[in-house]
């Protein structure tokens, strides 16, 4: 699985996203928007996110909406929802309520199993790139792990996916409210002697599972 992870949005290498299209025959892609579950509805929220789907559409993806709730205790239902999809977008928000809409529904296991194939391609920024690190404990000096929208009453998910060894920073020293927590979060890695990648916004991570 091709994994293409920004700091936040797009980011700066679309032109890898484009000739993904070229060499793919299947053009959807699941957009998820769980990292956005604790925020209040309203216009602002569904306007935000609007045009993050949008700005994917823009380059050439059909967008496929997935909300994971839907799925909470189905993962089977889940894996022939994605049966013919084999891109995702999953964007920016509060990395442990993402990880936890992905363990409550499965997406977690379902990403792993996709992880062995070439065919597949894992598109995400801030909180949807957070969340494949293995230890996500220095997240929670920028997002709030008690934060649970669901009432699941599970404790705070501090384990990754694990696509990446080490802890990734998003939003540092950019034009992002949330800069400062990340300057805190660097500070708390050089403490507790973590290995981090920080990126500022606009940084991509171009990786490949199958080659890990």
């Amino acid at each position: 699985m091709k994994l293409y992870l920004s700091s936040s949005k797009i980011g700066n290498q679309e032109q890898e996203l484009k000739k993904w299209l070229e060499n793919s025959k299947n053009k959807k892609a699941a957009f998820i928007a769980n990292a956005r579950d604790m925020s209040p509805e309203g216009e602002h929220k569904t306007t935000s996110i609007q045009k993050d789907a949008d700005e994917l559409a823009a380059l050439g993806f059909e967008i496929i909406p997935l909300d994971l709730r839907n799925y909470f205790g189905k993962k089977e239902e889940l894996r022939s929802f994605l049966q013919e999809i084999h891109a995702f977008y999953v964007i920016g928000g509060n990395t442990f309520v993402l990880r936890k809409a992905m363990k409550l529904s499965g997406f977690d296991e379902l990403l792993l199993e996709f992880a062995k194939s070439s065919d597949y391609l894992y598109i995400g920024y801030s909180a949807g790139i957070c969340c494949l690190c293995k230890d996500m404990t220095a997240i929670s000096i920028m997002d709030e792990p008690e934060i649970d929208p669901y009432d699941s009453g599970h404790p705070p998910i501090y384990e990754g996916i694990g696509f990446l060894e080490n802890a990734v920073i998003p939003h540092f020293q950019s034009d992002h409210k949330e800069t400062e927590a990340a300057s805190r979060a660097v500070e708390f890695c050089e403490e507790k002697g973590i290995v981090y990648q920080a990126l500022h916004d606009g940084d991509v991570i171009l990786k490949d599972t199958l080659s890990s």
